[in-house]
């Protein structure tokens, strides 16, 4: 798999032409990449139930769906916006940005927000476009919409807010990181009345009203002799267990679960892979960078199992779904297992594009959505 990165805006445009180059779907800069492994004889073990699916436009960007209320809002590459009911597909509004999108879907149940490749933050609502606003960096990871505000991860590493009803600036939290920054979902997310950023290798607290740090902890420990190899930017998104425990994906270095109430580590493992992680409070599970799946014991960081049923099938993160976990390959497929033993027990298929970020779940629904722009929707039992 090749990964994008990006340095400040003084890069030449030739170094800018092979960063577009390298984040494009499925594109690498070797002809003889690995074979991906052949799918298993599988004989279903769990039976889930398809409730809907659609067409929407292209998706080549990490796009995250939205999922809040009772609502899905999806995104398309060239700048369209759907917001359907969860359960039943109907459309409820489609608005479009004008633009090509880089980043999104932020969504409130209400409120949807997507950041342009012109990086423009453009926020949506009942069909139309209520504000937009110039971003000062470019933008990969989904806006969050919560509490009255819209929250911005730049690939700069800064958070910047504004206010969801009319777009009024609010405040920017800046810190001094390396040149280098991934070019993949960040984590951004609430925790109770604190938001939670990964800013570079750290987990960082900030009071959502100020833009003021709480908390700020070390998951991963960047190591290497040159920029590219320090490169250990969290993964998102972050899985949450309970009230006090993140764990995340350090790219390319370390799985970490950290006590965020204690700001201790609870443990690390290094295990070089670049898609987030997914699990429950017993088991964390996650693919390294040749898509080996590994199961660590949450409480110890433990590794429990680990296998290559999935090698070079260029897996996405790893979604919690029940009692269950997913993740989606390049070639459409979605593989649900068992986190307690990696062990495969359903496979679901799509229109054959490569997924186009981790699945989201909302209680037992799951939704899929490919770069070829299918949106499925399965409900587990």
């Amino acid at each position: 798999m090749t990964q994008a990165y990006s340095r400040p805006l003084a890069r030449s445009a030739a170094a800018w032409a092979l960063v577009g180059l390298m984040a494009l779907p499925g594109c690498a800069l070797w002809s003889d990449k690995p074979k991906p492994a052949a799918l298993e004889t599988l004989t279903p073990a769990a039976t889930v139930t398809a409730l809907w699916s659609a067409a929407d436009g292209r998706v080549e960007f990490p796009m995250q769906p939205g999922m809040a209320g009772g609502r899905l809002a999806t995104a398309a590459s060239d700048g369209t916006v759907t917001v359907r009911a969860l359960e039943r597909a109907a459309v409820l509004w489609t608005a479009k940005a004008g633009t090509r999108l880089a980043a999104g879907v932020g969504f409130d149940g209400e409120r949807a927000a997507v950041v342009t490749a012109d990086n423009e933050l453009v926020v949506m609502a009942k069909g139309q476009v209520s504000w937009r606003k110039r971003l000062s960096s470019r933008v990969s990871t989904a806006p969050l919409v919560a509490g009255e505000r819209v929250f911005v991860l730049g690939l700069d590493r800064a958070v910047e807010a504004y206010d969801a009803l009319d777009g009024r600036y609010l405040w920017r939290l800046q810190r001094s990181s390396d040149p280098l920054s991934v070019n993949l979902n960040g984590v951004l997310m609430p925790i109770g009345d604190t938001l939670v950023v990964g800013q570079g290798a750290r987990l960082v607290g900030v009071d959502p009203t100020r833009g003021s740090v709480r908390w700020d902890f070390p998951m991963a420990t960047p190591r290497g002799s040159n920029e590219v190899e320090r490169l250990a930017d969290l993964v998102g998104p972050a899985l949450r267990l309970g009230n006090d425990t993140v764990c995340a994906r350090a790219f390319q270095s370390a799985v970490a679960c950290l006590d965020i109430n204690r700001g201790v580590l609870r443990w690390t493992r290094n295990a070089g892979g670049v898609q987030a992680v997914g699990g429950n409070a017993s088991v964390i599970v996650g693919a390294d960078g040749s898509d080996r799946m590994s199961g660590w014991r949450a409480e110890s960081g433990e590794l429990l199992w680990s296998h290559e049923r999935f090698l070079h099938r260029q897996l996405g993160g790893v979604a919690t779904w029940g009692a269950w976990v997913a993740v989606g390959d390049a070639q459409g497929q979605v593989h649900v297992m068992e986190p307690s033993s990696g062990k495969t027990l359903l496979r679901l298929s799509t229109d054959g594009g490569a997924i186009a970020a981790a699945p989201r779940v909302a209680g037992k629904v799951m939704v899929v959505v490919t770069r070829k722009g299918g949106v499925y929707v399965w409900q587990a039992p």
